[in-house]
């Protein structure tokens, strides 16, 4: 059975200049996953997907290949993973590479770790289902949550949960932002991850997640890097 991991890495960052490539705790942010993916051991092939040459050389310099330039309409702020994927996934296709299962691993997904990749691809072949990837429980329960009124004040958006005792409530898990396990027909098909009965998750413990959308966001994510990473 085949196996390609693919990164999705386009140049055109706009909150974070050159996000997929700025240093992080001591590498390219991008060197993460590259490390993470080559020590699972899972992949026959590992490639990244950019429409840029300074993170072309950059995966070159971590052991892997850029062998084509990303379309610049998959290269927009509108195109979607699963878009860029599909791509991929056909290019290999048209070059004598049939993948069988493909990972989707984001370029910016510093937490990632080997293992979890490993755990991802035994539970997608476990349930014999088309998507597997990481989710973490929100902090704060959802049921709750507040919203702006135009005057400023406040409202719930589930009003009747107000009383519910929070262990009553029904845990929520939001998207860990990772990884994506997938068999190739269901990524170039382009079918729903997240509003899918053939997708599973693969529950990570919530201080191993941060989104990494802007300055603040990247300065939490380094402090937390070091703190889990210090004792080893």
């Amino acid at each position: 059975m085949n196996r390609v991991a693919i990164i999705p890495a386009r140049a055109g960052s706009k909150r974070i200049k050159q996000k997929n490539i700025k240093f992080f705790c001591g590498k390219e942010m991008i060197a993460w996953s590259i490390e993470a993916a080559i020590k699972s051991g899972c992949f026959d092939r590992i490639i990244v997907s950019t429409d840029d040459e300074k993170i072309a050389k950059v995966a070159n310099k971590y052991g892997i290949e850029a062998p084509f330039v990303r379309p610049a309409e998959l290269s927009d702020d509108f195109s979607t993973t699963s878009e860029v994927i599909a791509h991929s996934i056909k290019w290999l296709n048209d070059n004598e590479v049939k993948p069988d299962l493909v990972c989707c691993i984001y370029a910016t997904a510093p937490f990632i770790q080997s293992t979890d990749i490993v755990k991802g691809l035994d539970l997608l072949i476990k349930k014999h289902c088309e998507f597997v990837f990481p989710v973490t429980s929100f902090p704060f329960p959802i049921q709750r949550a507040i919203k702006l009124k135009e005057d400023g004040s406040v409202k719930m958006f589930q009003p009747e949960n107000y009383l519910v005792r929070s262990q009553d409530l029904t845990p929520a898990f939001h998207d860990a932002g990772q990884f994506y396990w997938g068999d190739a027909e269901s990524w170039v098909q382009q079918k729903s991850i997240f509003s899918n009965s053939r997708a599973f998750p693969l529950i990570l413990p919530s201080y191993r997640v941060q989104d990494i959308d802007n300055i603040e966001d990247w300065e939490r994510a380094e402090i937390m890097h070091k703190t889990i990473n210090s004792g080893k």
